[in-house]
């Protein structure tokens, strides 16, 4: 069988960037044929770099790659899509900071997730044309965990399997979906969902197509318990979502 090729191309989109070196930086990217894998770019920080403009974050472009011992090498680059102007608004950014977090703690290098990828691709071009990015977190939130095998049940109730449309339920993190009234967690963190909380809670996990869209507005009580799953299955609550919280805050006081 003949040896891989040196040299290959991809999609991918920047993730994040760290230095290296005196002009060189080390860029986590998701790619759509093998998923997370950090690559290093020589000389992107020089002023003459014909990389540096491409490779900006959450750009998604055509990459050259050169198999290296360590690292693969970026070589070229030619932008598909750049939605930077439509991220650099303070909420919009911290929203695309969240998301490329996500993305980076739950996948795992090399691993090829297309659907991952997809709605990755989506929720970029969903945050630079939304007027509050934020709204779309809950619904990337569940299909980024639907994605990868961490949906949770939300038609039937967890422990015992009776339908929950039309009923209260309460998101039981350790059985991994909404439980019944019967069935419900005891502990004093719960997250009780009114019978309209459910309803938006399936909506915002049903499939999408296109750019990223809320199905629905997460109301409050289903973006605690959505957040509440997604820090359970990570855990630990997302660096960004902090930030998202000090800014919701502040606009609040306007």
């Amino acid at each position: 069988m003949p040896a891989p090729s040196r040299t290959y191309k991809t999609r991918a989109i920047v993730l994040r960037a760290r230095n290296l070196g005196e002009a060189d930086k080390i860029y986590t990217l998701f790619s759509e044929e093998s998923g997370k894998l950090d690559a290093v770019a020589k000389g992107v920080r020089r002023a003459n770099s014909r990389l540096a403009g491409r490779l900006e974050f959450m750009c998604e472009s055509l990459l050259g790659m050169h198999r290296g011992r360590n690292l693969d090498v970026v070589t070229s680059a030619d932008v598909v899509t750049a939605c930077w102007t439509g991220i650099v608004d303070p909420a919009a950014f911290a929203t695309a900071h969240l998301i490329a977090e996500l993305v980076d703690a739950f996948c795992e290098p090399d691993l090829a997730l297309p659907e991952v990828y997809a709605l990755l691709r989506g929720a970029v071009r969903g945050i630079a044309a939304a007027e509050d990015p934020a709204r779309l977190i809950p619904r990337f939130e569940l299909l980024l965990l639907g994605a990868l095998g961490y949906a949770p049940e939300a038609e039937r109730c967890v422990s015992c399997g009776e339908p929950l449309e039309g009923c209260p339920a309460w998101a039981d993190l350790e059985a991994g979906g909404l439980a019944c009234e019967r069935c419900r967690p005891h502990a004093a963190d719960g997250h009780p969902l009114d019978a309209a909380d459910g309803a938006n809670f399936r909506a915002l996990g049903a499939a999408r197509g296109g750019p990223l869209r809320p199905a629905a507005h997460a109301t409050g009580a289903v973006a605690r318990a959505v957040d509440a799953f997604v820090t359970y299955h990570l855990g630990k609550r997302p660096k960004a979502g902090r930030v998202l919280d000090e800014l919701a805050r502040a606009g609040a006081q306007r």
